[in-house]
């Protein structure tokens, strides 16, 4: 069985600086050898691959990215270098590799640019974006024309944590708490819900979003989600759906990222659909081989099982 994996990260020697926050979040050894990994882009990793049973990854710039870049300028020449060397990479070994580019949200006119220019002249297959930008979320009516380019090229964004973010109160004095551990799976449902409740959906209803980590707790929550919006104060807002959950559906697609565990995804399978959930193995911060086995394994129908594995990718990302 073919099997693509959607989250898979890389970094190159010269953004390498942008990462360093997240080594406060792993132990030292665990970084170590992760930041290791993250520069070697073909060589090991193909070996790891191979033994894994992994036919594709689709490479993504690691976090925080370009996203953590002050400067605008800076980040509109650091995403056009990255994506051209990935685009390298994958014109190498196009049967191993695709790739989601890298955006300079500093500055959404160039973003815009670079999205389109990344898809229809280096073959990428949409863009990974971590977290916010300098305090911008992906609902900022600037980021507009980002969302009207990604629609109108039928690519999706990939929305991946970050560092920075922001501590809420209640986890202040835990830093343990803060990180891929809990804080990064509540940080990125709420910008999920950012975009629904600000109207991104609406204004572009066929754009579509990833999430990783089986869709960072957002399946589970999906009933109370709509039952509380028939008693919720609005604050002016409504909904085309109707229902928050409807958004889910329509415009959510999740990997499996990170997830390595049977109860999460049959809640994703019986929230989202089986067209909805992609495979994705957290590279190299999770172990591909455990990835790789728990598909091969997961109690769930051959058919399930075959567009998770490759089919969903596929079709979302134009993938042969």
């Amino acid at each position: 069985m073919r099997t693509i994996g959607l989250e898979e990260h890389f970094v190159t020697p010269e953004l390498v600086g942008h990462g360093t926050s997240s080594a406060s979040i792993l132990q030292p050894d665990k970084w170590r050898e992760a930041s290791r990994r993250l520069l070697d882009v073909t060589g090991e990793r193909l070996a790891e691959m191979d033994a894994a049973g992994l036919d594709m990854q689709v490479l993504s710039l690691n976090s925080p990215g370009i996203q953590a870049e002050t400067d605008a300028a800076a980040a509109v020449a650091q995403a056009a270098a990255v994506n051209e060397l990935l685009a390298g990479v994958v014109a190498d070994q196009p049967d191993r590799f695709a790739g989601f580019a890298a955006l300079p949200l500093q500055d959404p006119q160039a973003a815009a640019k670079e999205l389109e220019r990344s898809v229809t002249e280096l073959g990428m297959r949409g863009a990974l974006v971590n977290a916010h930008t300098q305090g911008t979320y992906l609902d900022d009516p600037r980021l507009r024309v980002v969302w009207e380019r990604a629609e109108g090229l039928d690519v999706p964004l990939y929305l991946h944590p970050a560092n920075g973010v922001g501590t809420p109160h209640v986890i202040e004095g835990h830093p343990e708490l803060v990180g891929p551990m809990w804080s990064w799976g509540t940080d990125t449902a709420s910008h999920f819900l950012r975009l629904v409740f600000g109207g991104v959906f609406d204004d572009f209803p066929e754009a579509k979003l990833l999430l990783g980590h089986m869709g960072e707790g957002l399946p589970y929550a999906l009933w109370r989600l709509d039952s509380r919006w028939d008693y919720h104060n609005h604050h002016g807002i409504e909904l085309a759906r109707g229902y928050p959950s409807e958004y889910v559906r329509h415009n959510l697609y999740i990997t499996t990222s990170g997830v390595c565990s049977a109860p999460p995804l049959l809640c994703a399978l019986l929230a989202l659909g089986p067209e909805h959930i992609l495979f994705g193995t957290d590279y190299p911060f999770e172990d591909m081989a455990t990835a790789t086995e728990f598909l091969r394994t997961a109690p769930v129908s051959e058919a399930d099982r075959t567009k998770i594995a490759h089919g969903n990718a596929e079709r979302l990302l134009r993938l042969r």
